[in-house]
């Protein structure tokens, strides 16, 4: 299984909530140089959290990699969701190749407890900041970091 995680781009500090915050020009930008690293990987499916930003970023990676599957959302992706909660949600797509769209402080907690096995190494990951992992299944301790790409 290959296992991309992808940081939504740069958003608005200001909205009427945190989950209706929109991208910035700049977060655009930044999504669009993570993107262009996807083009030609293997991709099954694009999974993201339903804040407004994460759905932003998910489309624009969509559109770039003219993905044909629709972008799945979810509600255990969210800023403050648990990491073991993803992880039991991932394991009905541990057949697939997946990008997961999120925020922080819930990707680099996702990252660190995938390679490392526990929380006290969450991996910094910057706007629009994207973790390749890879492993026979998405288990705590289990995925190799293969690359992290800041734009």
């Amino acid at each position: 299984m290959k296992l991309w995680i992808l940081r939504h781009g740069e958003a608005h500090s200001q909205a009427r909530n945190d989950a209706e915050r929109e991208l910035t020009a700049h977060g655009r930008e930044e999504v669009l140089k993570s993107a262009a690293y996807l083009l030609g990987k293997p991709l099954n499916r694009i999974i993201a959290s339903p804040y407004v930003r994460a759905q932003q970023t998910a489309e624009l990676v969509h559109q770039v990699l003219g993905f044909n599957e629709p972008i799945v959302t979810v509600p255990w992706l969210t800023p403050d969701s648990d990491p073991q909660k993803v992880l039991s949600e991932l394991d009905m797509y541990s057949t697939d190749d997946v990008l997961l769209v999120s925020h922080q402080p819930l990707v680099g907690a996702l990252v660190g407890l995938l390679v490392d096995g526990h929380y006290r190494q969450a991996q910094p990951m910057s706007t629009a900041s994207l973790a390749e992992l890879e492993g026979d299944f998405p288990l705590a301790g289990l995925m190799e970091l293969c690359s992290i790409r800041h734009p």
